[in-house]
């Protein structure tokens, strides 16, 4: 089976560059707008040699797995821009809970429970599943944002700092393939939605719904500093609002999320 967009994203002209491996699609992506690719364009492959996740982790997907990339050249701000990440989030949940309906027949109570997990990453079962990763550059008067969306099909990687998981493992049986043409669709929904910004409202509103622990106690590495709390929300802005023991509102806008109490956090 052969990568191809689904009718949705076919109609909304959208483009394809399936690749049976390279090294990242982030990067294939941004040196294409770099050289005059203005998209919307998806780079795609199961087979991912040199991505890069957050804090520069290696973001691999061996053969089998998906890493997926889409570019979009926009007018708007670098802040507008870093919220199109919760759109992406929504889509790709969207996609899972579709590919996954035989598997949730199958397995009844057993089946997996995707939920979003603050900044962009998606659990299944508690455990990661999904890691989306944003970049932008200038390129003109424009910006030029891409989405990569690296998914564990087959395989997951060992030794993360939240415990990874992998579809097959959860019983869910799908090529990277099946799951790209979903999600290449619902992409045109949420992206829709989301309105270079304009519907970040709603985005929110979506998100927080699917959101892992809201109101339950989360600890926040920053790299210099350990923020412990609960869960609030999340602002306008896509900030982590956290509640302190003292009832202070702290907005947190990077960081590394454990759940449960500060002695936690590098534990997992």
């Amino acid at each position: 089976m052969a990568f191809a967009l689904g009718p949705r994203a076919s109609a909304a002209g959208y483009k394809l560059a399936a690749l049976e491996r390279t090294g990242s699609t982030n990067a294939d992506a941004i040196e294409a707008a770099r050289a005059g690719e203005r998209g919307p364009i998806w780079f795609v492959t199961s087979e991912q040699t040199a991505g890069r996740g957050r804090r520069q982790r290696p973001w691999i997907a061996p053969k089998g797995n998906l890493a997926a990339s889409v570019l979009e050249v926009l007018d708007v701000a670098p802040a507008v821009a870093a919220t199109i990440g919760f759109a992406a989030g929504l889509a790709e949940d969207a996609a899972l809970e579709r590919v996954s309906l035989e598997a949730a027949l199958r397995l009844g109570p057993d089946r997996p429970r995707y939920a979003l997990k603050w900044p962009n990453d998606i659990l299944a079962n508690g455990k990661k599943l999904v890691g989306i990763g944003l970049e932008a550059e200038a390129i003109g008067d424009r910006l030029a944002i891409v989405v990569g969306i690296g998914t564990n099909i087959v395989a997951a990687p060992e030794g993360t700092p939240t415990p990874a998981v992998s579809l097959a493992a959860l019983g869910v049986q799908i090529s990277a393939e099946e799951l790209f043409s979903a999600l290449s669709d619902a992409w045109v929904e949420f992206r829709g939605i989301w309105d270079n910004g304009r519907g970040f409202a709603e985005i929110r509103k979506l998100w927080l719904e699917r959101a892992a622990r809201l109101g339950e106690p989360i600890a926040i590495h920053t790299g210099t500093t350990v923020l412990e709390g609960v869960f609030d929300t999340i602002d306008d802005t896509g900030c982590l609002i956290v509640r302190t023991a003292e009832g202070r509102l702290v907005p947190v806008a990077a960081g590394e999320v454990f759940f449960g109490p500060v002695r936690s956090v590098g534990a997992a």
